[in-house]
């Protein structure tokens, strides 16, 4: 059965796409990403993805628009609800060009990921299946996580570091201060 897959990198597609074909899914791949930060990141994971796609031969589209502006205007004001709007920013993109392109369902790969919330991307992926008037298909990828990221590394796809926003980016790479020990040996 044909699926639209949307991909939110290369590494995750490795993980993804031969689970689903195992699955008997023939997934064409459609990156869209607005919420990577900064630019330059984006740029890496949209190439990696690209050359994942050329390697395995598998049919694709690139969506390489990128509204920084209105992504952080969404996320601003509630930033620690971020990945609820990132969630649905990306699936309902991805189920509207799923009709448009006439599939009939659609997925994602950031059901591959262990650090993401799996049942919101469920339900988020329903719902935006629903408004446009097709299936969201479900299916828990998280086992292939780890083959996909070895996958990658040996075709030397780039690897990214942190989830994509400048929050997860901020999350990843801020320095915590190490507790301090008192004369008792205490941390405070």
């Amino acid at each position: 059965m044909d699926l639209f897959l949307h991909c939110c990198c290369g590494p995750c597609a490795a993980g993804s796409i031969p689970q689903l074909l195992e699955s008997g899914y023939q997934p064409f791949c459609w990156f869209y990403n607005p919420n990577i930060h900064p630019f330059q990141e984006h740029k890496a994971r949209r190439l990696a993805f690209v050359e994942l796609m050329e390697q395995l031969g598998l049919e694709y589209a690139v969506n390489a628009e990128y509204p920084l502006e209105d992504w952080l205007r969404q996320v601003a004001d509630a930033p620690e609800q971020r990945c609820a709007y990132c969630y649905r920013s990306r699936l309902e993109a991805a189920a509207a060009e799923a009709a448009q392109r006439g599939f009939k369902a659609y997925t994602t790969t950031l059901l591959v990921s262990p650090y993401q919330n799996q049942e919101l991307i469920a339900e988020i992926g329903r719902d935006c299946a629903a408004r446009n008037g097709i299936e969201f298909v479900f299916q828990d990828l998280r086992p292939g996580f780890r083959e996909g990221q070895a996958d990658a590394r040996e075709r030397g796809l780039y690897m990214q570091k942190y989830c994509g926003c400048i929050y997860s980016e901020k999350e990843r790479y801020a320095k915590k201060p190490r507790p301090v020990k008192n004369e008792e040996g205490i941390k405070r």
